[in-house]
């Protein structure tokens, strides 16, 4: 059974979408057909995610405890696991995740991989920057602003500026 739930955040409302226990998509605020037809709203994993996800906003949690079923290519599934294994606070490069998953060649595969993740602030592309520390892309709405809201946030930093 596919079920779904809204999530207010500072940055807006999010949904969050799950396959029977698996989560499997969280969108930002201005995607569209974000519910799946048919789809039921509410259910464990579902409202699990998004009382993790108020906790990450308020600053209470680091890490997210969550069934995760990202659907993909399987290149794209081994650069999701890398980026689930960058700390909290801390951010990477698109050449370091290309080493990590065993194809150091592959950066620019790994920048599309990162803008086709299905579960974002969960699947923490956010964390990845250019190689000369330099925030660049982000597929979410808002674009970089929004990423540089997300790190502020796990720097523990108080912003009024909600992209």
């Amino acid at each position: 059974m596919v079920t779904w739930r809204r999530v207010p955040t500072p940055l807006g409302e999010l949904v969050v979408v799950a396959e029977d226990d698996w989560l499997t998509e969280l969108h930002l605020p201005g995607d569209d057909g974000v519910v799946p037809v048919g789809a039921v709203e509410g259910g464990p994993t579902v409202d699990r995610a998004a009382a993790q996800l108020a906790e990450w906003f308020a600053g209470e949690r680091k890490h997210f405890d969550l069934p995760l079923a990202p659907v993909g290519t399987a290149f794209q599934r081994r650069v999701w696991a890398a980026l689930v294994a960058v700390p909290h606070g801390r951010t990477t490069t698109y050449g370091d995740i290309a080493a990590a998953i065993g194809q150091p060649a592959a950066t620019r595969a790994v920048g599309a991989a990162n803008g086709r993740n299905p579960i974002p602030l969960i699947i923490p592309c956010h964390r990845v920057i250019g190689s000369n520390g330099a925030l660049v892309g982000y597929s979410g709405g808002g674009g970089v602003a929004t990423k540089r809201y997300l790190l502020d946030v796990e720097q523990g930093v108080l912003t009024l500026d909600v992209p």
